[in-house]
């Protein structure tokens, strides 16, 4: 059987051993219900998603150290329809793996034994081995969440991933506050601080509408991208837009906000929101765009 092509990245233990030679990178897509969930990242003694992947892809390449980076570090109660992760397998190990699986084509064979370990709230949809340079977290050049209300008639088959909210909103409103949000700023106003973490980002778009059609029918709908989000930036936003739509806040205010660099603004529920999808640069512009997103931002000055 042909090996699976190489990469030089970082060693992973397996079984006791530690292999030194090359390593495959792996890009995974996947999608989970994050109602049960106490986020992505690890936490001790709680149940997390990153948890429950590294238990299951630990028992499937019978190796004893797994590390999954992913694009979108989501929250608890937050859900994801399209994340992505990676991690650096030996390849022998990954060989191994294809050799014990008859007739299996490199790592989307993962796919298949995941589906018989993982939870029913976690899917891996696609595995395959990762082009040059692509790194799940610092490559993507957005990130598109959907936060979805209904304001309406209440569906309790919707409850675990819509905001029921009472009384109508004011749609228009809610769409006319955004327009100051996009571009670069600092948006330290939503966000909550983390140490030396920077919370300048590029807000791509963001929009309020009540589709008429299709699964989100009646439904409003934010859709939020940016080249990347701070912690709980989709959640303070969408909360600063309720007020407006509530009649609470006139639409200039989430923009007052923004500029005042000061956090008071209510932090939306976290189970109205889903990370819908990650994009990424052509190929070739894959390890530029990681250095690129490593680098210090900051707000261009008038």
């Amino acid at each position: 059987m042909t090996p699976l092509p190489a990469l030089a990245w970082p060693t992973l233990g397996y079984r006791g051993l530690v292999h030194s030679g090359p390593t495959v990178r792996v890009r995974l897509d996947l999608a989970y219900d994050g109602t049960q969930f106490s986020g992505w990242a690890p936490q001790p003694g709680l149940r997390t998603v990153a948890g429950v992947l590294c238990e299951a892809l630990a028992t499937v390449l019978r190796t004893d150290l797994v590390r999954v980076v992913v694009a979108g570090r989501t929250d608890a109660g937050v859900h994801a329809r399209g994340q992505v992760a990676h991690l650096d397998v030996p390849a022998p190990v990954l060989d191994a793996l294809v050799a014990r699986d008859d007739g299996a084509v490199g790592p989307a064979v993962l796919v298949r034994k995941l589906a018989r370990l993982l939870p029913d709230d976690v899917v891996v949809h696609d595995a395959q081995v990762a082009p040059p340079g692509f790194d799940a977290r610092f490559s993507p050049v957005s990130r598109r969440y959907a936060y979805r209300v209904c304001d309406t008639r209440r569906d309790p088959l919707t409850r675990a991933f819509v905001l029921h909210h009472r009384g109508l909103l004011d749609v228009d409103a809610m769409a006319e506050a955004t327009g100051p949000l996009l571009g670069l700023h600092d948006f330290a106003a939503y966000a909550k601080p983390r140490p030396e973490a920077t919370t300048i980002r590029t807000l791509l778009r963001f929009d309020w509408h009540r589709p008429d059609a299709g699964p989100d029918a009646g439904l409003v709908v934010a859709d939020v991208e940016a080249d990347a989000f701070c912690h709980c930036m989709v959640r303070s936003l969408v909360g600063a837009c309720l007020s407006v739509g509530e009649s609470r806040r006139d639409p200039t205010w989430p923009a007052q906000v923004l500029a005042s660099g000061q956090r008071t603004c209510t932090v939306a529920p976290a189970h109205g929101l889903t990370l819908e999808h990650v994009t990424y640069p052509p190929d070739a512009d894959l390890a530029a765009r990681a250095t690129q997103a490593r680098a210090r931002r900051d707000v261009p000055s008038d």
